[in-house]
Formats: structure tokens, sequence, C-alpha cells
């Protein structure tokens, strides 16, 4: 009897794939909106998936926000039809333009994007302005991430200089805590609620100024469950719809599965305890040390060396593989992963059925 990874027409498959699972991606999608409570709450990132049918899926679902990090993850979301579309990324020079026509070639979707600064808004209304359109936009806030974004304590400044361009609305605040991945839920807990305190400050103070309702974005895939008691907020992790062995393990409270794994064969036998593969830098995210996978049907084998095109594991006895053997691994970061590939093998029944371009991996699809 097949493994639920196990692949039954495998010879179909050139390796190294990407190979997705739509009924385990479909059963993340839910799981998502258990946690959420109501699906309205939701704006998943898709920079983890990048695939259009992908995200399809999610709007099958009833999700109809989402955030992405770059304009070709943006346009995917055009391209069906996604009602509402945050660019969790501060646009900048040649991107402006881009946002803008984005915004004129996909009515259908409603594009937003964050900001952080008064020069970056001043530009933004510019542009949008001459052309006639009005951009609402998120003040992108840092809470601790100290990667982009304001500090809460200067961004009510911010929230007043904006009042005065004509070319921008500000209709929210985005605050991405990736930061705080704590394996104990309560400690992940405290840590976001001491961060979430300067957010709900601002709120208030923004909202004593000028009476409306503002959305609020927050979280990723780890601190997520810390986040759903929140009221008014909206929830945006990415990781989930594929998980991997780094949030499989240091988040382990979290109920998602694996929907997404990388396939490699034995291409060479070097001796009774080391094999190589087909797995190189090129074919699995390369940023974390060794291991950067995890092979479901040889859990005992150690990578020990990686190159552009091999990976080179030790194992307890290689006499039990030969050449050409398929080895089916979870990524430790599926999300730089899912980039390296043109498109992905799609599995239903331990079997190929299709595949789906990962169209988003572009850094331009058309504008």
């Amino acid at each position: 009897m097949n493994t639920w990874y196990e692949i039954k027409n495998i010879e179909k498959i050139d390796s190294p794939a990407l190979i997705i699972y739509p009924q385990r991606v479909k059963i993340n999608i839910s799981e998502l909106i258990r946690m959420a409570g109501s699906v309205g709450l939701l704006r998943p990132h898709v920079k983890t998936n990048k695939i259009a049918e992908v995200c399809a899926l999610m709007l099958d679902a009833g999700i109809t926000k989402f955030k992405c990090a770059t304009i070709a993850e943006a346009e995917m979301l055009g391209m069906i039809k996604a009602p509402d579309v945050l660019l969790a990324h501060q646009p900048v020079g040649p991107k402006m333009e881009r946002l803008l026509r984005l915004v004129t070639t996909y009515p259908s979707t409603h594009f937003t994007c964050i900001i952080d600064n008064f020069l970056t808004a001043k530009e933004l209304s510019q542009l949008f302005t001459g052309q006639g359109q009005r951009i609402q936009v998120f003040i992108d806030l840092n809470i601790g991430m100290n990667r982009s974004g304001i500090i809460p304590e200067k961004a009510l400044q911010l929230f007043k200089d904006c009042q005065t361009l004509p070319g921008i609305r500000i209709i929210g605040l985005h605050a991405y805590d990736g930061h705080i991945r704590d394996t104990d839920l309560n400690e992940r807990t405290q840590r976001s609620d001491e961060a979430f305190v300067k957010v709900d400050q601002l709120v208030k103070e923004i909202t004593s100024i000028e009476e409306r309702t503002l959305q609020i974005v927050v979280g990723g895939s780890p601190s997520f469950p810390t986040h759903i008691k929140r009221k008014g907020v909206q929830f945006s992790p990415g990781t989930f719809v594929f998980w991997d062995w780094g949030y499989k393990h240091i988040v382990p409270d979290e109920p998602f599965d694996y929907a997404a794994l990388v396939i490699t064969r034995i291409v060479s036998i070097i001796d009774d305890k080391t094999v190589c593969t087909d797995l190189g830098h090129k074919s699995v995210a390369a940023e974390n040390p060794l291991p950067r996978v995890h092979f479901l049907n040889a859990p005992d084998a150690t990578p020990i060396a990686q190159s552009e095109e091999h990976l080179v594991m030790t194992l307890p006895d290689t006499n039990k593989y030969k050449v050409g053997d398929v080895l089916y691994g979870v990524p430790v970061h599926i999300c730089p992963t899912v980039a390296l590939y043109d498109s992905a093998v799609i599995v239903e029944n331990n079997e190929v059925i299709n595949n789906w371009p990962v169209i988003a991996r572009a850094r331009k699809i058309s504008i």
C-alpha cells in the first residue's frame, strides 16, 4: 500500500521536482479557516505558493483578501480576479508605476500597498493624482522585526502628514511580527501581546483624531494563533498552505501538514554508506545550514555536502538502495524552494494528474 506521498507513476517525473498534493492543501486551508473562526478575518500571504491554482483553491474556500510581496504576485491575483490584494512591500522606484498599471489593468481587484515614510507617500500621491487615481494604503509598523516599517511612536505624525495628500488614503495598519517564533505557545503569545500593545495604542490615537474603522493586518504563520483572540484584525499567514519541516518543528501546536515536497533520485552510490542525489542548491532553499531537507522514505539520511546540482548524504547501509531510487523530501523552508521551480507536479490519489505553473516566481508577468 502506498503512503500518502508515494507516486505510482513516478517514472513520468524527471527529478528534481516540486510536488504538490491539492487534497492536503485544501485541508490546510480548512484548518486555517477553522482556527480563524471566520473566513472574513483572513488575508493569506501568497509569497509561499506563487501559484494561481493554489490561490484559486483559497478563493473557492471563500477567502477574498490576500497579501503579496511582489508585483508579479499581485498580478497573478489580479488575473484570477481576487477581490482584495495588499502589496506588503513598500513600492519604490519603477514599482510605483507598475502598481498604477496594476490598478488600471485589473479593475476587478482592489489593490492597496504599504508605506512607512512621507516621501514615499508623497511620490505615490503625485503619481496617482496625475492619472486621476487615488490609492488606499496601510502604514507599515515596525513592532520588533526591524526589517521595514515605522516605529509606532512616530506613526501618528505620519498619519497626520498623509492626510494632506490628495492621491492616497490611509485605511489601515500593517504589522508583521516574523521575529516571534517561540516554540512554546505561551511564550509566543506573551511576546505577541507585548508587541501588539503599541499597535492598539496607535489605533486609539488615530481614531481619536478621525472616527473611522481601520483595517489591521497582523502576523505570519508562527504568530497566527496568538492573534486569533483579537477583535477587528486580519491574519496573514502564508506558509500554512504547504507547511515545511522548519515550522512543523518550531511551532508544533499548529495543525497544518506537509502538502508540498521535492523529489530527488540517487545518481551515484559512492560507497557502502554514502550516496549522491540530484538535489542541489538550485532545487531546494539553501539559506539554512545542512540539513536543508529531510526525506520521508529515508529518515536516517544525513546530508553532508551540497553543490549546485548535487546533494551528498550518508546512510546506514547503501546496499538497500540502487541508482535511480526516488527520495521524497520535506524542505526546511518551502517558500524559497517553490521559487526555484517553473512548475509544480500535481498528485492526487498517488498519481500525477497535472502540472501547475509557478507563475509568480517571475520578476514580471506582463506588468
